[in-house]
């Protein structure tokens, strides 16, 4: 009988896992994760922060069973059967499996790199990863285990693949059988973002950033429970999908005793007691945190763009074998899973390294990454709300419009120059921040500049995620609504959400970053004083 090997995590201690997802981890699709950060650039500002993905998936892949069983031990009704445990700790293992270089990163270089996959994000490539790994190890051929009632080994099926991923998007198929339906939300929770993904990589990052936590996962997974809610409208909201504009339900505006409406259908979700809702207050506070202090750091994000425009300079001098011999490049890898299995983290060091003439502009842009001689920056400003209304329009070509805008009353001021950079997101208002009409020409180019747009949120854009969560009593505990708002605490945040413009000045002279921190507040007092300095 073969028996779960034991792995000492630094997070969850010892931490068990049946023979099946070890045949997993010891693929080179899953091992490749060993060698991509989870916090990207993070490492060159926070040195405890050089964890991969490898040991986060691992994490999930604990906590996804930990969960399930709770909610198995708890609620035998719910007829979660053994092989429903061993795929949802399947999906926790397998759900970062297409991830690029230096994590989310890689997804921005992607966006740029190729306009036919401007949307492109990690999700696609791990869908693709699994059936690689799945096919190249020949995982349908392999028996396992389980404590079942009739002690058999058994395979895994076509129908637990396609269960498997479905539950890595977090979003069921038409087919997927109802009443397991809060199977789904165990590892990404597309409803309101409380999965065992969030619970390991917050904890995971916390840890090695050396940042303090509050919330804790232990209590979600005691208190956790399914019950059957009402769907309003009989539609299934995704997380992050708000309704059109204007049409957002206000806070409180559900039936004041927190009742659902009764013309829906129900649906089983993942509940948990009222008491909980400060601790869940702190999972996203805690969200929030790390993105202000770590993931979205000043200087990450600077370095972060630096890798990305090396990325983008090498792209097609970077070489990588894939299936049928086939060469592929940096930003085709991920049409390949061959190839993309060999991309990780070490391409970086293979530029920097290089000695090919054609590598010349991405090697010395990482070259100043090493040398610390990165664009400092000048300081932060909150945008006005009518800033804010465009930066979230939703309408195609505001964006360029906005750009193109500026770039216009640039030309009014300096016989009419255009700046050669055409990265929007980055150069929106580096235009506006050359030496305008002034008495004294301190010399000054848009070139000398980059700016930055970041926005913070808790994970489900304007939206509250507690609002989109369902809580029970503890006298009625089959019963959950959403919380009332004569319960919600005047404490609890009102907005969800802020954008802030960073502003970068390439040069690293001490003269030089002072005479650009000075000519960035006067521009901000003479011509846009409503930009708030932070």
């Amino acid at each position: 009988m073969t028996t779960d090997k034991v792995f000492n995590d630094p997070i969850h201690g010892m931490v068990e896992l049946p023979p099946l997802l070890v045949k997993i981890i010891d693929t080179p699709q899953f091992q490749r994760l060993r060698y991509i950060k989870q916090l990207g650039g993070a490492y060159f500002v926070y040195p405890g922060a050089s964890h991969n993905r490898f040991e986060h998936s691992i994490g999930v892949a604990h906590l996804a069973g930990e969960l399930v069983k709770a909610l198995k031990t708890r609620q035998p009704d719910l007829n979660i059967n053994n092989r429903d445990v061993l795929c949802v700790q399947i999906a926790g293992l397998c759900h970062d499996l297409g991830h690029g270089p230096f994590s989310h990163m890689f997804e921005t270089f992607i966006n740029r790199a190729r306009q036919e996959k401007k949307d492109w994000k990690h999700e696609e490539a791990t869908l693709k990863m699994f059936d690689s790994m799945v096919e190249e190890c020949n995982l349908l051929d392999e028996e396992y285990e389980y404590e079942d009632e009739d002690k058999k080994k058994k395979k895994l099926l076509p129908d637990d693949l396609k269960f498997i991923k479905d539950m890595i998007k977090g979003q069921p198929s038409e087919d997927h059988p109802e009443e397991k339906s809060f199977l789904y939300e165990i590892v990404a929770n597309k409803r309101n973002g409380v999965d065992v993904d969030k619970f390991d990589y917050l904890a995971r990052d916390a840890h090695h950033l050396g940042i303090k936590t509050n919330f804790d996962h232990h209590r979600f997974i005691k208190f956790a429970r399914v019950c059957e809610v009402m769907q309003e409208d009989g539609q299934k909201q995704e997380d992050g999908q708000e309704q059109e504009d204007g049409q957002e339900q206000e806070d409180g505006q559900e039936q004041e005793d927190g009742q659902e409406q009764e013309d829906g259908q129900k649906q089983k979700q993942i509940c948990t007691r009222d008491k909980e809702v400060n601790n869940l207050y702190e999972l996203f506070h805690l969200r929030y945190t790390l993105h202000r202090k770590a993931c979205q750091h000043s200087v990450n994000k600077i370095i972060e763009s630096m890798i990305t425009k090396a990325f983008l300079k090498a792209d097609k001098h970077i070489q990588i074998k894939g299936s049928g011999r086939k060469m592929f490049t940096l930003s085709t890898a991920i049409d390949d899973m061959e190839a993309y299995t060999k991309l990780t983290d070490q391409v970086y060091e293979q530029i920097l390294y290089s000695s090919t003439p054609e590598l010349t502009e991405a090697r010395d842009i990482l070259k100043k990454i090493v040398d610390r001689k990165h664009p400092r920056c000048l300081g932060e400003r909150k945008p006005t709300e009518d800033m804010i209304t465009k930066l979230e329009s939703k309408k195609p070509g505001t964006l360029e419009d906005l750009k193109r805008c500026w770039e216009e009353e640039l030309a009014d001021f300096h016989d009419k120059q255009t700046p050669e950079d055409s990265e929007v997101r980055e150069k929106q208002l580096a235009n506006k921040l050359k030496a305008e009409d002034s008495e004294v020409d301190d010399g000054l180019t848009a070139k000398d500049f980059e700016v930055h747009f970041v926005k913070f949120d808790y994970g489900m854009k304007n939206k509250n995620p507690i609002d989109e969560m369902r809580f029970y009593k503890k006298r009625n505990p089959d019963v959950a609504n959403r919380l009332p708002k004569h319960q919600k605490s005047v404490f609890h945040p009102k907005y969800c959400s802020e954008w802030l413009i960073r502003f970068y000045y390439k040069n690293t002279d001490e003269a030089s970053v002072t005479k650009a921190y000075k000519h960035m507040v006067l521009w901000c007092e003479t011509k846009h004083g409503d930009i708030k300095m932070l």
